[in-house]
């Protein structure tokens, strides 16, 4: 068995006094930690929730999110994590498709909730926080039973976590990652230090726990080896510099956005990093410059993985001993990947990279990225032309499609120069064009919409839309930013908006975007 839980569970009889959870001033040790999964788990079974049953998890970083994963886990049902930036529109899908039947809100949140569970299997809502009186919610601390309920076995195939990505056609995704899955990913993750995690650790929780990338590197990294998990709610860079220093930090992930506002901080040179011994970016691509700066400030190598939700998530790492700059490093032990051609033909090799891009004939090198793993994902929920599109079965194996370009070189280093499909990476988030576009299209002032991604040099794209109003429009710029945050998740909202006359359309009808990208390029 790979249950995660259980070895979370090993890891509570040889550490129970050990702080698991340090938040706000205050510790958690892990028999507290582990004694509250299993009131939770009692909980959600005396309401009729158990095995294989989803629980929504609604929440920023915050201790009950780690309590509410572990008990839902330990209850034998299945996570469904979600973005706490999403609004009632956004969420409504992600409950209706995954059948949730409880769903943890922040109290500011609970309202939108509320707003869409007639359309849901949602019988529970259970909120987070002050204002938590809500008609039709129960406060968290209320919720948990009191006793605690055993460890529910699960098979190794069996799905642990739904988190949500969006396809091309920006519907989300549910992604089925079953226990095996996370177990494997959190044991390798945990080996890329120098020495593994240990129980010394102390590892500062900047990314999100909804992204599997925080959950699962960071949160179950911390909780399968020992170590202290510190929850950030909110990214402010001054408030976690300070954090690194004071709480004497020894593990770092991040996405380049923030490593690069590290690096920009204004009193970048007076913070001491002394304990810092692991930093690593993921997400999107890592700028050269923010890599060499990080260094040059603090001392610390900094390394740039690569991932995806689909496969839970890291499939390449570089390591202290072992890494290329402008390389998303090589395969995870026991990961295999390729670079391959429309024909699922291997591409060959170049000697040693990176390579001047410049100079080259990509295409001569580059193809697909494509993986097969204990890491990679069972498949999308209800979606099997999706899963067969997803995957190629080849050498009696599957392969999965991750829809970037890139080429590998001699050594396996593998190199990402593109994306296949038209997502836009901002500050370590994947926006799909046309889930904005289809709100704009709602928008009675708005006549025709498209819209790209532009270079940024915090997030290393933002979003522009191009906006076509409808005759007679009485609506600004500024009104449609406005709409798009009222509507959005704060990070999808285009940043910029500009008017048209016109889009660039084949005969066909389709928009031509890389017409788009020409003009904001010109400008």
């Amino acid at each position: 068995m790979t249950n995660l839980v259980t070895d979370v569970a090993e890891t509570v009889d040889a550490n129970p006094d050990s702080a698991a959870i340090a938040y706000d001033g205050t510790e958690s040790s892990y028999e507290e930690f582990w004694t509250r999964a299993g009131q939770f788990a009692r909980a959600l079974e005396d309401r009729g929730i158990g095995e294989g049953d989803r629980v929504g998890i609604y929440l920023p970083n915050l201790p009950q999110f780690v309590t509410a994963f572990y008990g839902t886990l330990r209850a034998g049902g299945i996570v469904v994590p979600m973005n706490p930036q999403y609004k009632a529109r956004e969420i409504s899908h992600m409950l209706g498709d995954s059948g949730a039947k409880a769903v943890v809100a922040l109290a500011d949140l609970v309202p939108n909730v509320l707003e869409v569970r007639d359309d849901t299997d949602v019988e529970q809502v259970i909120s987070v926080g002050e204002a938590s009186s809500h008609d039709g919610a129960t406060e968290f601390d209320d919720f948990l039973a009191d006793d605690t309920k055993a460890v529910v076995e699960r098979a190794d195939d069996d799905v642990a976590v739904q988190p949500y990505t969006s396809g091309t056609t920006g519907t989300p995704k549910g992604v089925l990652l079953t226990h095996r899955n996370l177990a494997f990913t959190t044991r390798a993750n945990a080996d890329m230090p120098p020495g593994g995690f240990q129980t010394s650790d102390r590892l500062i929780g900047t990314l999100p726990l909804f992204h599997i990338y925080g959950m699962s590197v960071v949160m179950n990294g911390a909780m399968y080896s020992g170590g202290t998990y510190y929850p950030v709610p909110e990214w402010d860079a001054t408030d976690v510099m300070t954090q690194l220093e004071d709480d004497e930090i020894t593990i770092m992930f991040a996405v380049p956005a923030m490593f690069n506002d590290m690096i920009n901080h204004p009193d970048a040179d007076e913070y001491e990093f002394e304990a810092l011994r692991f930093a690593n970016s993921g997400g999107s691509s890592l700028p050269l410059k923010v890599l060499e700066r990080f260094e040059a400030l603090w001392g610390v190598q900094l390394n740039e993985g690569y991932g995806l939700t689909e496969t839970s998530p890291i499939t390449h790492a570089n390591t202290n001993e072992n890494r290329r700059k402008g390389s998303i490093g090589q395969p995870l032990e026991g990961v295999e990947a390729k670079i391959v051609d429309e024909q699922f033909d291997e591409m060959p090799r170049v000697e040693e990279g990176p390579i001047d891009e410049a100079a080259t004939d990509l295409h001569e090198i580059t193809g697909e990225l494509v993986v097969h793993g204990p890491n990679v994902m069972k498949g999308y929920y209800g979606l099997p032309e999706a899963n067969e599109a997803a995957f190629t079965e080849a050498e009696g194996k599957r392969w999965f499609h991750t829809g970037d370009i890139g080429y590998w070189d001699e050594d396996d280093f593998f190199y990402v120069v593109d994306r296949e499909k038209h997502m836009i990476v901002t500050g370590g988030y994947n926006v799909y064009p046309r889930e904005v576009e289809e709100l704009l299209f709602e928008h009675r002032d708005i006549a025709d919409a498209a819209v790209v991604g532009v270079p940024d040099d915090r997030r290393g794209e933002t979003i522009k839309a191009f906006v076509v109003p409808a005759p007679d429009a009485d609506v600004t710029p500024e009104d449609v930013k406005q709409y798009c945050l009222t509507n959005l998740a704060e990070y999808k909202h285009p940043r910029e908006v500009e008017f048209v006359q016109t889009l660039p359309r084949t005969t066909t009808g389709k928009v031509q975007k890389f017409e788009l990208h020409d003009e904001n390029s010109d400008e």
